[in-house]
């Protein structure tokens, strides 16, 4: 009986943490100290941050999730990236064309995170950023963005950071993820739309050459962590790292003690 009491009080007691995580989606967040256009389209556009300092100082792009959604913006990635700033980095937080958006989903969201990565270098010209020391780190659909990005090669970049990240497509639609959002982006299933599945899917550009570290809860029920642990077992370059007690959003709350486990993980410059 002790031992049913025992675990029905933990259990409440992640359900409780977990709500409190969910409420970042809502809180307002920190100002970015700016917010710069890469493109012409309304959401082609990244949040600023920068550390005290002279610098140079190293970087984090940033790529906040919301399967792909057009409901979700980048506003709650404001917490995250204000704390990593704190911490000594750049944040650079990139907006993108979503389901929902003209010219969302498959590829016009992937094109936009390929050009909003590659405005580092004009940034580099006003702001002091070490362009040695980048990060590309991303929380779930933004953990599958992150991936396909440090796969194409185009930005140099020290490692890929994915945060309970989509980061195996063809099983997130076998599993049928929030209301086949899979299909949605890619326009069909794995045997309607092949050709988007083989050149979006990280899991089918494997090896990445980047370094890739994977972080997942084992409490996540948004995005289980099979998907991480998949993707970790087929890579030949990939850590994955299991937070007993987190779900899908302490990952991203610096509220959270999972918070510190992600901090040093996306602030490692080795």
């Amino acid at each position: 009986m002790t031992r049913r009491v025992f675990a029905g009080l933990s259990a409440s007691f992640a359900v409780s943490r977990a709500q409190k995580s969910l409420d970042i989606l809502e809180m307002p967040p920190p100002n970015a100290d700016a917010r710069i256009r890469y493109g012409e389209d309304p959401f082609q556009f990244g949040d600023l941050r920068l550390p005290r300092g002279r610098g140079p100082h190293p970087v984090v792009i940033y790529i906040h999730g919301g399967f792909w959604k057009a409901a979700y913006s980048l506003e709650h990635a404001g917490h995250a990236c204000a704390a990593l700033t704190r911490d000594g980095a750049v944040t650079w937080s990139l907006e993108y064309r979503r389901i929902g958006n003209p010219g969302g989903g498959w590829p016009g969201t992937c094109e936009d995170v390929t050009s909003g990565a590659a405005h580092l270098h004009r940034l580099a010209s006003k702001y002091a950023l070490d362009l040695d020391r980048v990060v590309v780190a991303g929380h779930s659909a933004g953990g599958h963005l992150a991936c396909w990005l440090a796969a194409q090669g185009s930005v140099k970049l020290r490692r890929v950071v994915s945060l309970a990240g989509v980061v195996d497509l063809r099983r997130a639609w076998e599993l049928r993820l929030s209301s086949e959002i899979v299909a949605k982006f890619l326009s069909g299933s794995p045997q309607e739309a092949a050709e988007h599945y083989r050149a979006a899917d990280p899991m089918e550009l494997l090896p990445i050459r980047v370094p890739q570290r994977l972080i997942h809860g084992r409490l996540d029920d948004t995005v289980p962590i099979e998907i991480s642990e998949r993707f970790a077992k087929a890579s030949r370059n990939a850590e994955l790292i299991r937070i007993a007690d987190a779900g899908h959003f302490e990952l991203i709350d610096p509220r959270t003690e999972a918070w510190n486990v992600v901090k040093k993980a996306v602030l490692d410059w080795s």
